[in-house]
């Protein structure tokens, strides 16, 4: 029986991504689970026929498979990071302010940053309330990073991949980052991540984003947000971030996430001082 928090795959999708049923609506007179993704960034909607649930077998062996591969990306970042000490100097990376439209995505995003060593703050915010509240926020919580994100898709039937209009949260996210450019202009002096699974790149960017997703309109992962931020917040002040090194680091990689020259947010300070 198929009811709200059940794990289901999709039978027309080849049961590529594990979902969580979290609400049901009528579509004229078939009934319809409303679906977000299981550990990608993704907001859709199935038929009831189209639905297979999975074990609780399936889940443990999906969700061990997942943590692998952040595994892996964490050992990377870290590893990379050892090769560039200072050792006369003490470090003080850029401060993250992290708006998510998921409870339990923001949840895996805040371990993972106090895992890398960073200070970042979590927000629970819905998509569509986000460019509301973003312009208060940060000048509540100043900060060097912002990150607005949550889920997004591509709705089904629309073939105009430019408009916002084919798109579940896109314009939420443009204007959220108008917003926010409203109260910093400067993309160095505020670096800006925003999108889902699916968003419209090109839109995001145009509103003043450093990175955003997608560019190729792939899936993201819940984590990517993180590994994005965690490059720029590591990276020297009086340097360039490397775009290829850190989408690398990222799960999904650059069909999934893209982003213009930014310097990092990293300021050295001297002498250092053993406690």
């Amino acid at each position: 029986m198929l009811g709200i928090g059940s794990v289901v795959a999709r039978r027309s999708y080849k049961e590529d991504l594990f979902h969580i049923i979290i609400d049901f609506k009528k579509d004229g007179r078939h009934k319809k689970a409303v679906l977000k993704g299981v550990n990608y960034r993704l907001s859709a909607d199935a038929f009831m026929e189209d639905l297979v649930l999975k074990k609780e077998k399936e889940l443990l062996y999906y969700s061990l498979a997942d943590a692998q591969e952040v595994y892996k990306k964490m050992h990377k970042v870290i590893y990379d990071r050892k090769f560039q000490p200072e050792e006369e100097y003490f470090e003080i990376p850029g401060r993250i302010l992290h708006l998510d439209g998921d409870k339990e995505y923001l949840e895996q995003c805040t371990k993972i940053y106090k895992q890398l060593g960073l200070q970042a703050k979590g927000i629970c915010v819905t998509e569509k309330e986000q460019p509301k509240v973003i312009g208060k926020m940060l000048i509540e919580n100043p900060t060097d990073i912002l990150v607005l994100t949550g889920h997004d898709s591509m709705i089904k039937g629309k073939e105009d991949y430019k408009s916002l209009d084919s798109y579940k949260c896109s314009h939420f996210f443009v204007d959220s980052v108008k917003e926010a450019r409203k109260v910093q202009p400067n993309k160095d002096s505020l670096v800006i991540f925003a999108g889902g699974c699916q968003s419209n790149f090109e839109a995001i960017i145009k509103a003043g984003a450093n990175f955003a997703s997608s560019p190729k309109r792939m899936l993201i992962h819940a984590l990517d947000p993180v590994f994005i931020v965690e490059s720029i917040a590591f990276t020297p002040i009086d340097r360039t971030v490397s775009i290829k090194e850190v989408l690398m680091h990222t799960v999904t990689g650059i069909d999934g996430v893209g982003g213009i020259e930014t310097r990092g947010q990293l300021r050295r300070g001297y002498p250092k001082i053993e406690c």
